[in-house]
C-alpha cells in the first residue's frame, strides 16, 4: 500500500506545537457536526405525528421518515470513513455538512411524503460523509494526552446527550412552531460550520491512491441490508418475510467485503485495524453496549407517556437526569483516564451502565418516576461518558495515521449496527412478553415487557463488562 501522502492544506498551528489560539472554536466546530447527526436521529420522532396529519403519511410509510435517514448513515459510514482518509478529511467534513445541510432546508418545504423521505436519505448521506471526518479530525487538531483525552470525552459526552436534546428540541420546535422547523433549525449550524472549518480545522494528509470500489459497493449494500433487516425485525416481528432473506444477503455481501479487504492493495476497511487486541475490544463493546443503551431511550419514551401520562416534551425532560450527569461525567474522564488509565475507567463505566439498565429490570405498572427511574437513568449517563471516552481513545488514538478516517467509520458503524440490533431484539423480547400477560396490552402488560426487554439489556451489559475485563490489556491501555 502507498504511503505518498499530498502536502497538508493551509490552516491553522498543529496542535503539537504553536499557540493555542481558535483551539476552543476548533473543537466546537467537529462537537457540533457529532450532534447534528445524533440529534437527528431522535429530533425528528416527536413530530411524526404533526409529520403524519400534514404530509397524509401511512403507517408503513411515516416509518420511513425515521428508517430512511437511518439506513442511508449506517450504509455509508465505512464509506465516509475510508473518502476522508483519500480525498481528506476536512474536505469531506465539510462537503458532508454541505449535503445535509442542503437537505435539511428542502426536505423542510416538504409537501408529499417521497418528499420528505427523499432528503431525509439525502440528509443520512450527508451524515455518513461527515460524522467519520469528525472523530479523525479530533486526533489531528489536538495533541496526543491530556487536551486529546479532553476533546474526545466532549464528544462522547455530547453525543450521548444529543439524543435527550432531540427529544427535548423536537417537543419544543414542533409545539411551538411547526414540524418544518425540525428540519430548518439545522440550516444555521450548518452554515456557519461551513464558514469556521476551513479557518479553524486543520487538514489531515490526505493518502491518495486507487479507490476500493468493489469494496465500497459491498460493504454499502451489506450494510444497508444489514440495518434494513432490523429495521424490519423491529417494526414486523422476526417472522416477517423479508427479515431472514435480507440476513442471509447482508451476511453475504459483509462476508465477501471481509475477502475482498484482505486481497485489497488499498482497502476501504484495512483489516489492521482488527489486528490489536484493545481496539478489537473496545469494536466489540461499541456493538454491545449501544445494544442496551438504545432500550433506554426507547422504552422508558413509552413508559413515561404510555403509563404516567407525560406529554412528549415533559417525557424528553424527563431524560434530564441522565444527560446532566453524562455531561458532568464527560468533563471528569480526563482526569480519570489520566490517573486510571482507559481498561479501569472503562470497567467502571459498564459497571454503572449495566447497574442502571438492571434497575429498569424492576418496573411495574406502579413504579413511579421518582422512585423506579431517577437513580437508573443517572447511573446509566455517567456510565456512558466514562465508558465510551476511553474506548473511543483506544480505538482512534493507536490507529495509523493514514487509516484514522477508516477506524472512526468502524466505530460508528459498530454504533449503529448495535443499536439496530438492539432495537429489533428487545422490541422482540418486548412484544412477546407483553403479548403473554395480556393480549389488551394493559398497563400490567406494558411494564412487564419493558422489563423484560431491559433483562435481556442487561446481559448485553454484561458481556461489554466481560469484555472489558477480560479482553482489554491493562499495560498498553494508556491515557
Amino acid at each position: 500500500m502507498s504511503t505518498q501522502s499530498a502536502s497538508p492544506e493551509v490552516g491553522p498551528t498543529p496542535p503539537d506545537g504553536g499557540p493555542r489560539r481558535g483551539r476552543g472554536i476548533t473543537l466546537a466546530v467537529i462537537v457540533s457536526v457529532q450532534l447534528m447527526a445524533i440529534l437527528d436521529s431522535t429530533i425528528v420522532n416527536i413530530a411524526l405525528p404533526s409529520i403524519r396529519d400534514d404530509l397524509h403519511f401511512t403507517p408503513v410509510g411515516l416509518s420511513w421518515v425515521l428508517n430512511a435517514y437511518t439506513l442511508a448513515f449506517g450504509g455509508l459510514l465505512l464509506l465516509g470513513g475510508r473518502l476522508a482518509d483519500v480525498y481528506g478529511r476536512r474536505r469531506m467534513f465539510v462537503i458532508g455538512v454541505a449535503v445535509f445541510t442542503l437537505a435539511s432546508l428542502l426536505g423542510g418545504f416538504a409537501m408529499s411524503p417521497a418528499w420528505l423521505v427523499a432528503f431525509r436519505t439525502l440528509q443520512g448521506v450527508g451524515a455518513a460523509f461527515a460524522s467519520p471526518s469528525s472523530l479523525a479530525l479530533i486526533m489531528n487538531n489536538f495533541k496526543e494526552g491530556g487536551e486529546r483525552n479532553h476533546a474526545l470525552a466532549i464528544v462522547a459526552s455530547v453525543s450521548g446527550i444529543g439524543l435527550t436534546i432531540g427529544l427535548l428540541l423536537g417537543g419544543a420546535l414542533t409545539s411551538g412552531l411547526s414540524w418544518h422547523w425540525v428540519m430548518f433549525v439545522n440550516v444555521p449550524f450548518g452554515v456557519l460550520i461551513m464558514v469556521l472549518a476551513p479557518k479553524y480545522v486543520q487538514e489531515a494528509e490526505r493518502h491518495p491512491g486507487r479507490f476500493d470500489l468493489v469494496g465500497a459497493l459491498l460493504s454499502t449494500v451489506g450494510m444497508a441490508a444489514l440495518v434494513y433487516g432490523f429495521i424490519r425485525a423491529a417494526s414486523n416481528g422476526w417472522d416477517d418475510r423479508f427479515v431472514l432473506p435480507t440476513f442471509a444477503v447482508g451476511v453475504v455481501l459483509l462476508v465477501s467485503f471481509v475477502l475482498v479487504q484482505h486481497r485489497a492493495a488499498q482497502p476501504i476497511m484495512p483489516l489492521r485495524l482488527f489486528a490489536s487486541r484493545n481496539r478489537a475490544a473496545a469494536y466489540l463493546n461499541m456493538l454491545l453496549l449501544p445494544a442496551t443503551l438504545t432500550s433506554v431511550l426507547f422504552f422508558i419514551t413509552q413508559f413515561t407517556q404510555d403509563i404516567l401520562g407525560y406529554s412528549a416534551l415533559v417525557a424528553g425532560c424527563a431524560f434530564l437526569p441522565m444527560a446532566v450527569p453524562q455531561y458532568i461525567a464527560g468533563r471528569m474522564a480526563p482526569r480519570l483516564l489520566a490517573k486510571l488509565g482507559p481498561k479501569l475507567v472503562t470497567v467502571i463505566g459498564t459497571v454503572l451502565i449495566t447497574l442502571g439498565v438492571l434497575g429498569f429490570t424492576q418496573i411495574t405498572a406502579t413504579t413511579s418516576y421518582l422512585g423506579g427511574i431517577v437513580a437508573p437513568l443517572v447511573l446509566v449517563g455517567v456510565g456512558v461518558s466514562l465508558c465510551f471516552t476511553p474506548l473511543n481513545l483506544l480505538i482512534l488514538s493507536e490507529a495509523p495515521r493514514q487509516d484514522s478516517g477508516a477506524a472512526s467509520g468502524a466505530l460508528q458503524t459498530m454504533q449503529r449496527l448495535g443499536g439496530s440490533l438492539g432495537v429489533a431484539i428487545l422490541v422482540t423480547v418486548f412484544h412477546m412478553s407483553s403479548q403473554s400477560t395480556s393480549p389488551t396490552l394493559s398497563h400490567q402488560a406494558m411494564a412487564h415487557g419493558i422489563a423484560m426487554a431491559f433483562t435481556v439489556g442487561t446481559v448485553f451489559a454484561l458481556c461489554g463488562l466481560a469484555v472489558a475485563v477480560f479482553v482489554i490489556k491493562t499495560k498498553t491501555a494508556r491515557a
